[in-house]
């Protein structure tokens, strides 16, 4: 028998959150935010509520969101929730998951146990994992779910009707470009990157020729933008008549944009992961399709393959 669900989400995500309850078939209620002049914050959740309650919040600047989903948790439980789904496209505090110097903390095992104690299921998109590869060893939840947006990226840039070459400008890049290029039907290649710094890297670019191609540099996080920007130079160097760039989470603001843009990239386009103003690939479809994985067993503990 199928779960009646609900999807309730934060003003900053009201667009795609209602896109993505109409792709499963629920409800959509906002949840009422108010913020006080010392900084705290007011929320209010809809009186009565489904045993089955999907959040949608994604967490990019996580702090004070973090703060405003525990609100939003502890509330649906103590209104009668009975299963809790953190819908969070973005999912933040992925990226360090060891201690380089002492004392300092992991804040991906961190954050991830703390989603845990208040949601029994986690859906995202493309989370940043390292020396952890799977998302349930992160966040331990019942169901742990990472969906890839690569194909939807590929998809994306074989409708654009040009004939491309993608580039991927790390090693960790490969899992990306490699099936967006299945999926565009497209050659690629990947590079390899030297961080030396937070905003300083060298990027190589490998043996392929790029002399009057239209390059896509393919990623799945643009931050500070340091190593698309390396690679963009390249691209350029080596006589690209064009580089584009298409990437998962956009979490840049104005200052990198134009710099970006300096460096030779013409376009950025971005799923709707986080809101941006590169926004061109939507992602409700794909996470509509994880979540319906579960949603007719909400209390199964089986942890699905990740995908």
């Amino acid at each position: 028998m199928k779960t009646k669900v609900m999807v309730i989400g934060f003003s900053a995500d009201a667009v795609c959150a209602s896109r993505f309850a109409v792709a499963v078939g629920a409800g959509f209620a906002t949840i009422a935010r108010h913020q006080f002049p010392d900084g705290e914050t007011r929320i209010t959740l809809p009186p009565v509520l489904p045993q089955h309650l999907a959040i949608y919040q994604s967490l990019n600047n996580p702090n004070a969101k973090l703060v405003e989903l525990l609100l939003a948790a502890k509330t649906a439980r103590r209104s009668g929730v009975k299963h809790l789904t953190l819908v969070a496209p973005y999912l933040c505090y992925m990226r360090q998951d060891t201690a380089f110097l002492p004392g300092e903390a992991v804040s991906q095992t961190i954050i991830g146990e703390w989603l845990a104690q208040h949601f029994d299921a986690v859906l995202t998109v493309d989370p940043h994992l390292h020396r952890v590869h799977r998302l349930a060893d992160a966040v331990p939840v019942k169901r742990a779910i990472a969906l890839s947006a690569a194909a939807a990226i590929g998809r994306f840039l074989s409708a654009q009707g040009r004939s491309i070459v993608l580039i991927g400008p790390d090693a960790e890049s490969k899992q990306w470009v490699s099936v967006a290029a299945t999926a565009a039907g497209c050659a690629f290649a990947v590079c390899h990157k030297e961080r030396h710094a937070d905003r300083a890297t060298t990027v190589v670019l490998p043996e392929i020729s790029l002399a009057g191609a239209n390059v896509v540099l393919v990623d799945d996080i643009v931050s500070s933008g340091s190593t698309l920007m390396s690679a963009a130079r390249e691209c350029t160097a080596k006589g690209a008549a064009r580089v584009d760039a298409a990437v998962v989470h956009a979490l840049y603001g104005d200052e990198v944009g134009a710099e970006l843009a300096a460096s030779g990239i013409t376009t950025v386009w971005s799923t709707d992961s986080v809101e941006h103003p590169t926004n061109a690939i939507p992602l409700d479809h794909l996470l509509a399709s994880g979540f319906k994985d579960f949603v007719q067993y909400p209390h199964s503990t089986r942890v699905p393959t990740q995908r």
